[in-house]
């Protein structure tokens, strides 16, 4: 049955970020995207209403004049692999929050959830990409940064370089009916959101502590790129800005900045926490020097290693693994709280 425009704009505006026109329409990949991220953030659901009128009619194609009947490669798109980094993310941040008590979530956990958001957004529309070497690819880098936050930014790297080049066209199959789809992504949205939920409702102190500690490792990062921190900055603080050329000047200075400001505030008292247990672990005071950190680190090291230590071998892993953790923290560079703050006084 033929898809008509005016019923995909009127699902596209009455529950566009619930992916209702994408289910309309048979993109049952973009359909769940959607579902899991509101219509992009409301950004992609906003930019799609230039590009329903190519929907429609590439879900009205006849199925043996399609492109994408399994012949030929599309052609390389910068937006979806973009996309597909985004998204690869995303999917990281949320097992992170929610996964990450799993004992081995940095090797299993981890690298499936980035691997399977990447593959999301290389199946949506007529095409797709190879599921074992895009899942390998995240496997197999997982375990260079094993045990850090930012491991998501380079897995969802290699996992979306590896998606596009395996990306093809989908195989022509028949129907499904509307019963069955709803199953398949229903199932698909409780094992994304069940874990979360969990989280959040059983363990919301852990889990804030999980996205605080999580938020701190990336904008630590980001303290190497100057620029880039700023950009993420500015996209944390989007809502206030949106919100002021909605509302004005009227009240908003001096409550609903303070509302971020308590965000970063969160954030990095946490950092601070972590970094003096660091200090704690090595016998250091606030103000240690690099090379005094090198030089601690290196005398515990040769003190604790396990294999110094064959007669206390349990105590010893524990201490090893502790000052490791502990020289992690200490050797990310410390970033000015007042560096975000003319964000206030910019407007």
């Amino acid at each position: 049955m033929a898809k008509g425009l005016l019923m995909t704009y009127t699902l596209w505006a009455v529950g566009g970020p619930a992916g209702l026109h994408h289910l309309y329409l048979g993109r049952d990949s973009h359909a769940l995207l959607w579902m899991l991220t509101l219509g992009g953030g409301g950004l992609g659901w906003l930019w799609e209403f230039w590009m329903l009128p190519s929907f429609v009619a590439q879900a009205n194609r006849a199925q043996e004049q399609r492109q994408g009947s399994g012949r030929g490669t599309p052609p390389l798109s910068l937006i979806r692999f973009v996309a597909q980094m985004i998204v690869g993310m995303y999917f990281g941040l949320v097992a992170l929050i929610s996964l990450s008590f799993m004992a081995s979530f940095y090797i299993v956990g981890l690298p499936l959830a980035v691997g399977l958001g990447v593959l999301l957004v290389a199946a949506i529309g007529n095409q797709t990409s190879d599921l074992k070497n895009t899942l390998g690819a995240a496997f197999l880098t997982s375990p260079i940064f094993y045990g850090r936050p930012i491991a998501i930014l380079p897995i969802s790297l290699a996992a979306s370089i590896t998606a596009q080049k395996h990306r093809r066209y989908k195989p022509s199959v028949g129907s499904e009916t509307l019963s069955v789809r709803l199953y398949r992504l229903g199932l698909a949205y409780l094992a994304f959101t069940g874990p979360l939920v969990h989280s959040v409702l059983c363990h919301t102190a852990v889990t804030l502590s999980y996205v605080a500690d999580t938020l701190g490792s990336f904008l630590s990062w980001f303290s190497f790129f100057p620029l880039l921190g700023r950009l993420l900055e500015s996209v944390l603080l989007l809502p206030f800005r949106a919100w002021k050329l909605l509302v004005g000047d009227h009240g908003i200075s001096s409550s609903y900045f303070q509302e971020w400001e308590k965000l970063y505030e969160f954030v990095h008292s946490f950092q601070d926490e972590k970094r003096q247990l660091a200090l704690q672990v090595f016998g250091l005071s606030e103000g240690a020097t690099n090379e005094e950190i090198h030089g601690r680190y290196r005398e515990l090291v040769k003190t604790w290693h396990p294999d110094h230590n064959r007669y206390q071998m349990e105590e010893a892993q524990r201490r090893f693994l502790e000052i490791q953790a502990a020289y992690e923290v200490l050797r990310q560079p410390r970033k000015p709280r007042e560096s975000w703050r003319w964000e206030e006084t910019s407007f």
